[in-house]
């Protein structure tokens, strides 16, 4: 009769199979939703004359404070434009981390330059694309100036991820 019993676990050095749906969703998932939350955030309801108030009120509440019409205009284009270099950052960071997990070469180096060249121009394409779509919405623009920001973020970060998987290397 035989045995229902599972085999022993594999011992040594087994990397885990790669590829397979579950593979590709865990590295891909992330990329569509950042995407999603940037396509949300190009909405009307998003311009910044709909996030003026809340965000005055949310800002005058943590600092106790009350600010002038002028010095709330820089806080609220600070935190727009600082919104958009951390949200692009992230967004290269999710492309970064899905070209590493699903696209090989046989030189680790390439890779790694390929990988975070990838990474800034699907930042750059969905920048442009979102910068683009907002020239049709009657209380936004579309501004170069925005993807420039959206890339630097996406730079600085892309910068951090280099120089922590140089330094991991030669650990």
């Amino acid at each position: 009769m035989p045995s229902s019993v599972a085999p022993p676990p594999a011992t040594g050095n087994v990397a885990p199979t790669r590829g397979g749906f579950g593979h590709l969703a865990s590295a891909w998932v992330p990329v569509a939703v950042c995407i999603g939350i940037i396509s949300i955030e190009s909405t009307r309801a998003f311009g910044a004359d709909h996030t003026s108030g809340p965000l005055r009120h949310f800002f005058e509440f943590l600092f106790h404070r009350h600010f002038t019409d002028s010095e709330w205009w820089w806080w609220h284009m600070s935190v727009r434009k600082g919104g958009h270099f951390l949200g692009y950052g992230i967004q290269s960071l999710a492309w970064f981390r899905a070209f590493w997990m699903t696209w090989r070469v046989s030189d680790p180096n390439r890779q790694r330059v390929a990988v975070h060249g990838l990474a800034m121009l699907g930042t750059f394409f969905i920048a442009s694309c979102d910068e683009f779509h907002q020239t049709f919405l009657p209380n936004r623009s579309g501004s170069f100036w925005d993807v420039l920001t959206d890339c630097a973020g996406a730079l600085v970060l892309q910068f951090a991820v280099w120089l922590w998987m140089g330094r991991r290397v030669k650990a």
